[in-house]
């Protein structure tokens, strides 16, 4: 096959939703669901796909005794019958999932050894069902999130201090539960898949301590209310740690990862005639480094057909970082996606027959109305053209601003799942 911008660009569209598709929960969900218990199910959960995957639970069990409540972030609530959805405001949490919370948190109460709670959790999460712990206010919460969005703390990092400023995270809906049963049904949206870490892991065991989470803090030197330090100081009620009793009926199933998204990615990739190379699904980072070592790869490509020759896919996931730091004009629109796209473009150069497509796997790349962008060998000549400063766009993380005035933001609407991020290079042979 010849691939022009044509080709290239619709090729790596359809990739992009393969992969989207591998993780819907209303295709996979059903065959993951444990046999049903002899008492009642109690449904609850959090995250982006929360919703969807409470349909999907409805629809798997028509007739079964179901009732709940999942949370979910603004404009991706799906209709349910049975199951109550409330949507609630992501990356910094609001009131609303504040309140979700602490209904969940009640709701799981009071149960029996015949009931069942099912909890269903995806990226996002951690953010929607908000329940500040001790003496702390959603305020405080709402800080925190926002000074540990910028900080460049990893995603297991900002995790492991939220689980130890929440009444509800870090086992602590499992341990609430007690003595049902606990059955999770996941969603991963991090790298390594750790369950404590996605959605900061209400129903597992946390295996840090208010230690480590002090210790993130001051790595990052992020400015916290008097209260967390106070909170974080006093290292009283620690959370569920492995081995806890409260624990001893909670099972966790991951349904959708990935790896699983990239593994059907390689598949449609060969069935266009390109060889496949999987990066890996835990790569992390400065978004614009790994942007710059994906480019390396890629020349390498071009040059020496190693580590394989075009055409190619060179597919990777995981959660970048940007970190804003002091004196960064205000103003940008970034997002880590097109950030590690720009970051690309860049060390390529425009180099002919290099395209890529870099995108948030929930159609939202940061807090912006896109999921990501794709780059085309003509796209800093192209912006040249536009007016536009490729550099400075980059050092100001107005990365959005620059691919949406070329028209190449990448925009899927919220897709209801979530699998992280997903990375795509096409790599055509030399002319």
């Amino acid at each position: 096959m010849t691939w022009d911008d044509t080709s290239a660009r619709a090729a790596l569209r359809r990739l992009f939703e393969t992969g989207i598709r591998a993780a819907d929960p209303r295709t996979i969900l059903a065959r993951h669901l444990p046999e049903r218990p002899r008492g009642r199910v109690m449904v609850v959960g959090a995250g982006k796909s929360a919703s969807v995957m409470a349909a999907a639970v409805e629809a798997a069990w028509p007739d079964a005794d179901l009732s709940g409540l999942v949370v979910t972030r603004y404009d991706h609530a799906v209709p349910t019958s049975r199951i109550e959805t409330v949507e609630a405001s992501h990356p910094v949490p609001d009131a609303a999932g504040e309140a979700a919370a602490r209904r969940i948190l009640s709701l799981v109460q009071g149960l029996g050894e015949d009931d069942l709670v099912l909890a269903l959790i995806s990226g996002g999460g951690s953010a929607l069902m908000a329940l500040p712990d001790g003496g702390l206010t959603l305020e405080d919460k709402q800080a925190v999130n926002r000074a540990l969005l910028a900080s460049g703390a990893s995603i297991q990092e900002m995790n492991c201090v939220r689980r130890h400023l929440s009444a509800i995270k870090g086992g602590r809906l499992a341990a609430a539960a007690h003595p049902a049963r606990v059955f999770t049904l996941a969603i991963s949206d991090v790298p390594g898949d750790d369950p404590a870490v996605i959605a900061s892991g209400p129903t597992v065991p946390d295996p840090t301590s208010f230690a480590d989470a002090q210790a993130i803090i001051a790595r990052y030197e992020v400015e916290t209310p008097a209260a967390v330090a106070a909170h974080l100081a006093a290292m009283a009620d620690e959370t569920p740690k492995p081995g806890d009793p409260r624990l001893a009926r909670a099972e966790f199933r991951m349904i959708a990862a990935p790896q699983m998204a990239m593994e059907a990615v390689a598949e449609e990739a060969r069935a266009m005639g390109l060889q496949p190379l999987l990066l890996g699904d835990s790569l992390e980072g400065e978004a614009a480094v790994v942007g710059t070592v994906l480019a390396g790869i890629t020349r390498s490509v071009r040059a020496h057909g190693h580590p394989l020759p075009a055409p190619c896919l060179l597919v990777s996931g995981g959660e970048t970082t940007v970190t804003i730091r002091p004196g960064t004009p205000k103003g940008g629109r970034g997002g880590r996606n097109s950030e590690c796209l720009l970051g690309f473009t860049l060390a390529t150069g425009g180099a002919a027959g290099i395209w890529a497509l870099m995108g948030d796997t929930d159609g939202i790349d940061g807090s912006e109305d896109n999921a990501g962008a794709i780059a085309t060998p003509d796209t800093l000549a192209r912006a040249r053209a536009a007016g536009l400063d490729a550099h400075a766009a980059l050092s100001s993380h107005d990365s959005y601003g620059l691919f949406a005035t070329l028209g190449d933001t990448v925009n899927t609407g919220p897709t209801l799942t979530n699998v992280n991020d997903l990375r795509l290079v096409l790599i055509a042979p030399s002319a």
